[in-house]
């Protein structure tokens, strides 16, 4: 028989039950034993007149007298203590079975549980206490596990469509031109354009999808790399890097870059800046505007992008940290492959930090990022020593 937990509980609570009842019997023929002397008192050598008209010497009656009432005593309490000990054994046995069917049950429910059926549920209705709040543990643990489930499924047929879309266009296009016997020299280059820029936005997207990755799995404060940065060279960077597109654009960029210093990955805190000012320039509309500031107090560093541009639904918001979201734009449009705010919301869980965005009025959208100041951050510097041959 397996020590289980039911059992344990049986045992336990028999032991404490019988042994109890065995220190009252005790207690009870210690009693009794000291006080039925009733002749105590009595001069040496009377005798009592029994009920049938003998006599006896006192103290010897006395004697049979507590011999018997003892012996009757514990006879009827061992007796009495077994059927009480029999009854408590059962009954703290069923009563353990009762309390632990909600364990029965989320056992069962693991033992079931897979991709097709992560929408079973316990679902205690009993009383409430450690079981249930065990049951109600177990009911969100599945709710979240579901949730990662679908979101995973959902990423894996976006990103997939997102690639086989570039596929497509180089193989029809490559498929057209081969099959047409009068193609020439230009129809050939034509093709190769639309080869390469298909090819560069798969390459893009697996650029994206890569980061993406590393910086979910540096989540939690889980960073490889702790160094000191400065969020405002991030943003000057990667502004630097797309003037000639906001030129071209004729937007009106207005900054206010104060010191932002953090302690984290410059690749991926560079990643993030850039993210926020493409996404801020290609969903903008001609004349637009963008504004940026870096700030930092009281233990927080804090990076704001807005920008004018199509009007987005506040109830749209939280959805664009979502991968494969181009808030307004379908998923097969040229803007992007959709992973620009996911990416920076994952830097941020990876850095400590949130990530908050809010629709404008009339359009547009401003982000805001709050990472810990460098003052609150440790720097983690990792060395690995290389011992040289002959050494």
């Amino acid at each position: 028989m397996r020590p289980t937990l039911r059992l344990r509980l049986t045992l336990l609570n028999g032991i404490l039950l019988i042994g109890a009842g065995a220190v009252l019997v005790l207690l009870a023929w210690l009693l009794v034993s000291e006080s039925l002397h009733p002749v105590d008192e009595l001069r040496e050598g009377s005798a009592v007149t029994l009920s049938d008209g003998s006599t006896r010497d006192a103290l010897t009656w006395q004697a049979d007298m507590v011999a018997q009432a003892s012996r009757e005593l514990l006879i009827n309490g061992f007796s009495a203590l077994v059927a009480i000990g029999i009854i408590g054994i059962a009954g703290a046995y069923a009563v353990a079975g009762r309390a632990l069917r909600p364990l029965h049950s989320v056992t069962q429910t693991a033992r079931r549980l897979g991709e097709e059926t992560l929408d079973q549920r316990i679902r205690y209705s009993g009383a409430d206490d450690e079981v249930a709040e065990l049951a109600r543990t177990f009911d969100a643990m599945l709710d979240r596990l579901a949730a990662a489930f679908e979101s995973q499924k959902r990423f894996v047929a976006n990103a997939s469509h997102e690639l086989r879309t570039p596929l497509a266009v180089m193989r029809t296009e490559i498929d057209v031109t081969l099959s047409d016997d009068e193609a020439d020299v230009a129809e050939y280059r034509r093709m190769a354009k639309v080869v390469r820029n298909a090819s560069e936005r798969a390459n893009g997207l697996v650029d994206a999808l890569l980061v993406l990755a590393r910086s979910e799995a540096q989540s939690g404060r889980r960073l490889v790399r702790k160094v000191p940065a400065d969020l405002a060279t991030s943003v000057y960077n990667a502004l630097s890097a797309v003037r000639v597109e906001a030129d071209r654009m004729k937007l009106e960029v207005t900054t206010d870059l104060e010191p932002a210093p953090v302690v984290g990955d410059p690749s991926l805190l560079d990643r993030l800046a850039g993210n926020l000012i493409e996404n801020a320039i290609r969903y903008n509309h001609l004349l637009g505007r963008l504004w940026l500031r870096t700030e930092s107090a009281n233990g927080q560093t804090r990076l704001i992008v807005g920008n004018t541009g199509y009007e987005v639904e506040p109830a749209d918001v939280p959805g664009l940290f979502e991968p494969f979201r181009r808030g307004g734009w379908e998923r097969t449009g040229s803007r992007g492959s959709g992973l620009g705010l996911s990416i920076v919301r994952a830097v941020c869980d990876a850095h400590g930090g949130t990530v908050s965005a809010v629709a404008q009025e009339g359009g547009g959208l401003e982000v805001t990022v709050v990472l810990p100041a460098a003052d609150t951050t440790p720097v983690v510097a990792a060395t690995a020593a290389v011992p040289r041959p002959g050494r």
